[in-house]
């Protein structure tokens, strides 16, 4: 039987909000179901404002156009992340300056930052790859000296942390995604930008909105709701936000089973280490969050034998991001810098199934086939 590289699950009381959110009358976003996902992630990530969003690319393009990113600023952020990091800043108009991942960690080395900041450089946007937060300290300390935004891009994030603080909460904005390969969903599409600096509360939700101060004028906090400044329309409908609220009341059970199934990987595949095949590395600041779990081949003619073996053994693996320094689109703007670490990473790295209702016997027979395949050459 073939074994999925993804399953979404279903906890099993979707259905009974989603047909709550019917019945209330009310279907458009900022319904009953909304405010719980918010007030919850407030509480959870311990954050002044939390905003559902369509989408985790919806929520980084609203931080892009909450912080005024106009043509010709620039943007610090990673090579190998998928194009949603990107494009965020890129409808702005900014100049995308792509940081190189680190030989430990698909993640970008924040040891570079510094030596890339220019006069125009406005924000840097780091990526959470996997779920295991990128070196925080390092990317805040650069922040501070040349006053920047940091926008964590933690679409893989929820319920990772920095030196036991949530992830998505460090910088001044935080995104996450509820797609269904996230570790919990909205229904298929869903995403939250957290705002930890208030200052940008107010703006954040007039924008939200389509430029309008909606959501004051039903906290009655004006009399009547106009257009006062730009926007988009970010919110997404209740059944979705219905269906997420039923993901987050088990987000706990969730976690700890994908958890312990990345645990297993990781235990039962050390001994392709002696081998010189590589496996996550999670520093001492980090957890893993149990997102996904990869493999790092020593070459590019491995991975794909690799990927087609488990193929042929009926199980979906899959390679992970090309980098986007050399992507079609952004390949001719590009500065011109080697990026080794993306290229490597896009060549070598291969992702193995890790969903949430994934069993033991399933996983033991991915187990088997990896160390089989290694076995074999």
């Amino acid at each position: 039987m073939l074994i999925p590289f993804n399953k979404p699950y279903f906890v099993g009381t979707e259905t009974r909000y989603i047909e709550e959110a019917v019945r209330s009358g009310k279907l458009s976003g900022d319904g009953m179901f909304t405010r719980r996902c918010e007030e919850w992630v407030q509480a959870k990530l311990e954050v002044p404002r939390a905003l559902l969003t369509t989408s985790g690319t919806d929520a980084l393009e609203l931080a892009a156009l909450l912080l005024d990113i106009e043509p010709g600023d620039e943007v610090l952020l990673p090579s190998f992340t998928f194009s949603s990091t990107a494009t965020a800043f890129a409808l702005r108009g900014a100049r995308l300056v792509f940081v190189d991942s680190s030989a430990s960690s698909p993640a970008f080395d924040a040891t570079q930052l510094a030596s890339l900041v220019t006069a125009r450089t406005r924000a840097i946007a780091p990526v959470h790859y996997g779920g295991v937060a990128c070196d925080m300290a390092t990317v805040l300390e650069v922040a501070k000296r040349y006053h920047l935004t940091v926008v964590e891009d933690a679409a893989q994030a929820l319920g990772g942390s920095f030196n036991g603080q949530p992830l998505g909460t460090l910088g001044a904005l935080g995104a996450f995604s509820f797609h269904e390969t996230k570790n919990v969903t909205a229904g298929g599409e869903g995403g939250m930008l957290v705002i930890s600096d208030p200052t940008l509360i107010k703006r954040a939700e007039i924008l939200r909105e389509k430029g309008t101060n909606r959501a004051a004028f039903f906290r009655g906090e004006v009399a009547k709701y106009n257009w006062v400044d730009v926007g988009s329309s970010f919110l997404p409908a209740e059944i979705n936000a219905a269906f997420l609220w039923a993901q987050l009341e088990q987000l706990d059970v969730i976690q700890q089973r994908r958890q312990a199934i990345w645990t297993r990987y990781f235990e039962e595949l050390q001994p392709l280490l002696a081998l010189g095949i590589s496996l996550p590395d999670i520093p001492s600041y980090t957890t893993q969050n149990g997102h996904l779990f990869y493999v790092v081949c020593r070459n590019s003619n491995e991975q794909t034998a690799l990927i087609a073996y488990l193929k042929s053994e009926s199980i979906t693996a899959i390679f992970h991001y090309q980098p986007l320094h050399s992507s079609p689109y952004y390949a001719s703007r590009h500065d011109g810098r080697e990026l080794t670490w993306a290229t490597h990473y896009a060549n070598c790295l291969v992702r193995l199934p890790l969903y949430t209702e994934l069993e033991v016997s399933q996983q033991q027979r991915i187990i088997r086939a990896v160390l089989r395949f290694y076995q074999r050459l």
